[in-house]
């Protein structure tokens, strides 16, 4: 096989590599080591990775074995994967971005990497992030930050950026993220790339390190929305070990994918545009690339319906009351006792070892959210707090009933603005957690959410990504509307956005 039979294989999206490995034209041998080669040549720059597979290239050459016997294999077997590392492994560490877990290997695999293992995926390694999954630019990692392809001197968003990173640096054609309050979408947006928030409960929590239980939702990262939904396949379904999996018999995405981005899917499609948004409270090139957007669904047939959210503002207010809470009540596992970083306390008693090892192994972004999820769990601050704001998500989740009673799907800008510089916000909270201004509501209301590049930023010439939110349980829905986007974009761009990336080329 020579370079110019089959192209840059870092360059192909999942698809294109499944079905050239289907057709026998490259091995998964050969796909692996071309991204573990790229991921040596430059993530010592991007830092995506945490730790990368010992046993990718001897899993890939099973697949190829397996291929060989005539054996019947997933449509994505011998794919390379990443895995955010609040994924559970049992061949990797599993530190979720904290000193506080060190090394730890998992004595089981997360369902969503088993899931992924046993269709035939390649895992390439354990991908950056934010501690705990608490931060939206990945500076808050204890192995530090991971750096935006586009511009190194920029964050990839959080908590997990290392995942968009690694895809969009071409080091992977897909891989696995959590999204709490837009851990997924976030750094989609701000790298170019896709990201898919699932239902709540149609992708199984089970061996992800729990953030906030009623609010972390496990999701596909690719290059393309056709790729994620592939992923989706493999990952999705009910897991009788995960207490909140839904029963439902899910339709196949990627068929939803293959119909947007061929079909006539946007014609009669009502787009409904929240009047509490104001372009005001964005950078001007992603209120313009959003503008642009719904100019083009519109210009394709769909309708663009302005709708209310009231309660919508209050999101982010509830969410750092209702995700701290339910932090502190997690993270108590972590405890020196029966798992994770001890330091020992000459003298000292169990009490003493205990809070000396938090106090060492966490980051201080995960204190202070312990402290305030504890403060508002507490005796006579319950109800003001914790019950008042679990009242607004409620609220929330009535905004968006009565929304989807009036369109079929909503249309946000994926985030405020495009990607920061690293350091910027890392000392100011607030700023930080307004990132995820028109991310939060999905999670609040367990609904699913998708971004999609939608363009460059004129000021900065940094990616801007698009998000549509649909019902509870109409993912496919969000798969074709965002394929049918995507293809009139690529369309426009005369290519996918990522081949526009300054930083791409050269070393990157």
């Amino acid at each position: 096989m020579s370079e110019s039979t089959t192209g840059d294989l870092t360059r192909l999206t999942a698809a294109d590599l499944a079905a050239r490995l289907a057709a026998g034209e490259v091995s998964s041998v050969e796909a692996t080591r071309a991204h573990l080669d790229r991921i040596a040549a430059v993530d010592g720059d991007v830092h995506a990775f945490l730790h990368v597979s010992d046993h990718a290239l001897d899993v890939a050459a099973d697949i190829d074995r397996r291929r060989a016997a005539g054996e019947q294999l997933g449509a994505l077997a011998g794919v390379p994967l990443a895995i955010k590392d609040v994924l559970v492994t049992t061949d990797m560490p599993s530190t979720s971005g904290s000193k506080i877990l060190e090394g730890f290997i998992s004595p089981y695999d997360a369902t969503v990497v088993a899931r992924s293992r046993a269709a035939g995926l390649v895992p390439l390694g354990k991908t950056n992030m934010d501690e705990f999954a608490m931060g939206s630019s990945t500076e808050y990692s204890a192995y530090g930050p991971t750096h935006n392809p586009w511009d190194l001197d920029r964050i990839p968003g959080g908590s997990g950026g290392g995942s968009a990173a690694a895809v969009a640096a071409f080091e992977a054609p897909l891989a696995l993220g959590s999204d709490t309050g837009g851990s997924i979408r976030q750094p989609a947006h701000v790298t170019g790339t896709v990201g898919m928030k699932p239902t709540y409960g149609a992708v199984s929590r089970y061996g992800a390190i729990a953030l906030a239980s009623s609010l972390d939702q496990v999701g596909p990262v690719s290059r393309t929305v056709l790729d994620s939904a592939l992923l989706h396949d493999v990952i999705g379904g009910h897991d009788p070990n995960d207490a909140t999996s839904l029963e439902d018999a899910w339709p196949s995405f990627a068929a939803a994918a293959r119909e947007g981005a061929t079909g006539d899917v946007l014609k009669g499609l009502k787009v409904g545009v929240i009047r509490e948004l104001p372009d005001t409270g964005f950078q001007p090139g992603v209120a313009a690339s959003f503008r642009a957007s719904l100019a083009l669904l519109e210009a394709h047939g769909a309708e663009i319906v302005e709708i209310s959210a009231p309660h919508f503002e209050y999101g982010v207010a509830a969410y750092y009351l209702i995700l701290p809470a339910e932090a502190s009540s997690n993270l108590a596992k972590f405890d020196s006792v029966r798992f994770g970083l001890r330091v020992d306390v000459p003298g000292g008693t169990v009490e003493d070892v205990m809070a000396r090892s938090r106090e060492v192994g966490f980051g201080d972004e995960v204190k202070r959210r312990i402290i305030l999820g504890t403060y508002a769990l507490s005796a006579g601050y319950y109800d003001a707090y914790y019950g008042s704001a679990q009242k607004v998500r409620t609220l929330i989740q009535r905004d968006f009933d009565d929304a989807f009673a009036q369109v079929d799907v909503i249309a946000t800008p994926s985030a405020p603005t495009t990607a920061f510089r690293l350091g910027e916000k890392v000392d100011d909270p607030i700023q930080m957690y307004l990132n995820d201004v028109t991310t939060i509501p999905v999670n609040l209301a367990g609904v699913p959410g998708i971004s999609i590049p939608s363009g460059l930023a004129e000021e900065d010439g940094l990616p801007v990504g698009i998000q549509f939110v649909a019902p509870a349980r109409q993912d496919a829905r969000l798969y074709r509307v965002g394929a049918a986007l995507e293809a009139l974009l690529v369309d426009d761009w005369g290519g996918p956005l990522l081949d526009r990336a300054p930083r791409l080329g050269g070393n990157l």
